[in-house]
């Protein structure tokens, strides 16, 4: 998608949230592309940290022993406009991060508020300006970001969409979907000032151009 004439601040932060499958990453990306700057997944790190500690044998129930391993191990987001790497001590483990194991697992370990103050606090660690997506950029993370967008569609449909990346039946991912749904609840949700977006009826395309326009119209 081509660069387009609006340009963000240096300190500009464009936010976009939304529920699991809802299009989050691949609709930041192509934000990220069309406004020339690096695109941030939150949801990235919060995988790696699960992935990491289904990895090492740590109980995802328990927050300090999470905390004390990502303490010790190098942990590390590299943002770019055409996707997000994560590195363990050094080592790519982003493909590793995508799987049903950690689909089903990331939100116990996105419930310990520590764990989330720790991404957090990377995030905005980050180099502006950036697009981030995620659960609540717009609510929590940056409050004062200069666009916040929030997507939203069914679960069957974000069944249906992430169907398309996983090996399993779309009735079983939508039940996942919608137990996850359950456990983000009180993580998730859209800012007072957020442009809320329905992606139901819209294919990719459109709904990049939906958020194009309501960054346009606010910065």
């Amino acid at each position: 998608m081509p660069s387009i004439n609006i340009h963000l601040s240096r300190s500009s932060v464009v936010t976009i949230d939304g529920l699991a499958a809802s299009g989050k990453s691949s609709v930041a990306q192509g934000v990220a592309q069309a406004l020339n700057v690096p695109y941030v997944s939150s949801g990235l790190l919060y995988r790696a940290v699960t992935y990491a500690a289904l990895n090492h044998q740590i109980n995802l129930e328990q927050e300090s022993e999470i905390l004390a391993w990502v303490a010790h191990n190098g942990l590390k987001l590299l943002p770019k406009n055409d996707g997000n790497q994560v590195f363990l001590n050094a080592h790519d483990i982003t493909e590793q991060c995508h799987s049903s194991l950690v689909d089903a697992n990331v939100s116990i370990v996105a419930l310990h508020q520590n764990v989330r103050a720790w991404v957090n606090t990377q995030i905005r660690a980050l180099e502006k300006p950036f697009v981030a997506e995620g659960r609540d950029m717009g609510a929590v993370v940056f409050t004062d970001a200069a666009v916040k967008l929030f997507l939203t569609a069914s679960s069957l449909v974000r069944a249906q969409r992430r169907s398309l990346e996983r090996p399993e039946e779309t009735e079983q991912i939508k039940a996942m979907i919608e137990a996850r749904d359950t456990k983000d609840a009180v993580n998730s949700g859209a800012a007072t000032d957020a442009v809320v977006i329905e992606t139901e009826s819209l294919n990719l395309e459109e709904v990049i151009a939906a958020s194009l326009d309501a960054i346009a119209a606010r910065t």
